[in-house]
């Protein structure tokens, strides 16, 4: 059985959103359940990391057609979920995605659509890529 990963496959990449594009992002993948995910990513952010107060937010598009945002700034946020007693640092950047899988697998439940559920999945592909996937899943295992 050959289990190499196939050289063929292309990475997941991420591309931020630019300040023209920003009042489009959120209906273009969510439609008229926008304003609950973007909320529900929020309160997972406050819920998961206590220092977090607020502050701009980026967005990035995935190139299999997902989408997160993550805090815009420089700190490291101590992550903590106690629903499986994972505690680490994680950069804003992968705080980020984490929050929105939290959200997104949260609302995959409440809302009648595929589309919070395809986007989970979108972008749980992505963190298995990302440089701290190791934390990112420990903490939304």
């Amino acid at each position: 059985m050959n289990t190499s990963i196939d050289p063929t496959s292309q990475r997941i990449e991420a591309r931020e959103v630019q300040d023209t594009e920003r009042m489009q992002m959120l209906p273009r993948h969510f439609g008229r359940d926008m304003l609950t995910v973007e909320s529900a990513v929020y309160t997972f952010m406050r819920k998961l990391a206590t220092q977090y107060t607020g502050g701009y937010w980026t967005f990035f598009e995935l190139s299999n057609g997902g989408f997160y945002m993550a805090p815009e700034c420089e700190t490291t946020f101590h992550i903590s979920v106690h629903g499986n007693s994972f505690e680490g640092a994680m950069s804003a950047d992968a705080a980020g995605i984490t929050a929105c899988l939290f959200a997104l697998s949260h609302l995959s439940f409440q809302i009648r659509s595929d589309c919070v559920a395809d986007h989970y999945h979108q972008l749980r592909d992505f963190a298995l890529e990302h440089a701290e996937a190791s934390a990112i899943v420990a903490a939304i295992d």
